[in-house]
């Protein structure tokens, strides 16, 4: 492990060939029509000696399925990984992941469990008890090494495994939102924990690309954080952070570049913040946020009163009304879809129509929503018409669910025809028969 140490503090300018890269990455899902669904498209990206690099991006956007590209899980379909200059096809030493899931054996202990990566590598018995043991102690959890998984907390589960992660002496640790499973302040102590390690240098790991979905943990831990579009997934900005460690949360600088990814993931296409930007129409295929109707109004009801009064700074939102991200971000998409509100410089402002809707009673609320559906969602008009146009005014679930199987995976069409027919039915643009599977005009 030394010498390691002593090669990633090598003097700057003797490493400057990037330790990881994607070059024109493609990847492209068949689906069972034996059509082609583009999930990446013609990504580049480099990850260089000595720093963090944070990927965000909504749901969809593909970034796990980057993360596996670049590990040699998956082959890109266009498109190659190099890995020191020579090409990713397989799993290769230097490389180890952490995944969301702590993916443990259950019949193995710890150390067995972290013992299992090098056992993989031929590394003999002693050696890997050695390395294990260090590792276990390494990461917090000297005294567990006999412990098995359903023993341990999910805090302890997860850093077994780091532990398995970090006793290959890793190049690169890749991490796939390896925090989101965890309680906030076990989440808190265990970045705390791997933050110390890195600038500390007591791991030999020279490089960490992390996927996330906390915009104050990517802040807080990398050194550039770049943002995935959707549909299909692409870096559609990136966002250098020159803040020196430790950082602190509380401080403006912090607070501005939070702001600034706020803005950036909330942005709908088309609409870059400007008053009156011309919307980008969307396709049937959108993935529509999984966003319930109730809840969008209650906090379209909580904007419009103090301190917000119409507008609010979105973490500030977040952290007074107890929203984490996932349930945020979805939530202001929706308002952005149907023009009810509008996000800029990481605020976000209710339009007139939002003000509109939030002043109205429960009928006229309903029309109105009814409109915004059939303006500015093309599946749920899609739908009406459909139904509109056909004798007995019937159509079969599986019907549109084939539709929207030409431009999503088959899981990704069940939950957005899902949420369009619970919001079809919200706004009483047609009815759903779940007994037997068929969008009708009945009871209009």
């Amino acid at each position: 492990m030394v010498d390691v140490l002593a090669e990633r503090n090598a003097p700057p300018g003797l490493a400057t060939a990037p330790l990881l890269r994607a070059i024109a990455l493609s990847k492209t899902y068949r689906t069972p029509d034996h059509s082609g669904r583009l999930v990446l498209e013609r990504i580049d990206f480099a990850l260089r000696e000595g720093e963090i690099v944070a990927i965000l991006g909504k749901s969809g956007s593909g970034k796990s399925t980057f993360l596996r590209c670049l590990a040699g899980l998956i082959a890109p379909s266009e498109g190659r990984v190099e890995y020191r200059g020579s090409p990713v096809t397989d799993p290769v030493q230097g490389l180890a992941m952490v995944f969301q899931s702590f993916a443990l054996f259950p019949w193995l202990t710890v150390l067995g469990n972290v013992e299992l990566g090098l056992e993989a590598q031929g590394v003999s018995a002693a050696e890997r008890r050695r390395r294990a043991v260090e590792a276990i102690d390494l990461i917090g959890l000297d005294g567990f090494e006999n412990a098995y998984p359903k023993e341990l907390s999910g805090g302890m589960r997860q850093r077994v495994g780091f532990a398995r992660a970090l006793v290959v002496n890793p190049d690169i640790l890749l991490l796939d939102e390896p925090f989101s499973q965890l309680d906030v302040l076990t989440a808190e102590t265990l970045r705390n924990d791997l933050s110390e390690l890195w600038t500390q240098r007591r791991i030999p790991t020279k490089g960490i690309l992390m996927v996330s979905h906390n915009i104050e943990e990517a802040v807080e831990m990398a050194d550039r954080i770049l943002i995935f579009s959707s549909d299909p997934g692409r870096i559609s900005a990136e966002v250098p952070i020159a803040l020196s460690q430790p950082r602190a949360p509380d401080s403006p600088p912090f607070r501005q570049i939070v702001d600034q990814v706020y803005t950036l993931l909330t942005t709908m296409p088309g609409r870059d913040g400007r008053r009156g930007a011309k919307p980008e129409p969307i396709g049937l295929g959108y993935r529509l946020p999984d966003a319930a109707v109730q809840q969008v109004s209650a906090l379209i009801e909580r904007l419009t009163e103090p301190p917000y009064n119409g507008r609010a700074d979105l973490p500030h939102l977040a952290d007074e009304e107890n929203l984490v991200v996932d349930e945020l971000f979805p939530m202001i998409e929706f308002m952005q879809l149907l023009g009810w509100a509008h996000v800029s410089g990481g605020d976000i402002e209710l339009t007139a129509g939002g003000r509109v809707y939030a002043a109205a009673d429960m009928l006229p609320r309903k029309q109105m929503f009814a409109d915004a559906l059939m303006k500015h969602v093309p599946l749920a008009a899609h739908i009406r018409r459909v139904l509109d146009e056909r004798p007995g005014h019937r159509a079969p679930r599986a019907r549109f669910l084939r539709e929207l199987e030409d431009h999503l995976s088959e899981e990704e069409a069940e939950r957005v025809l899902e949420t369009a027919i619970n919001w079809g039915r919200h706004a009483e643009i047609f009815a759903y028969d779940y007994d037997d599977e068929v969008l009708s005009l009945e009871n209009f």
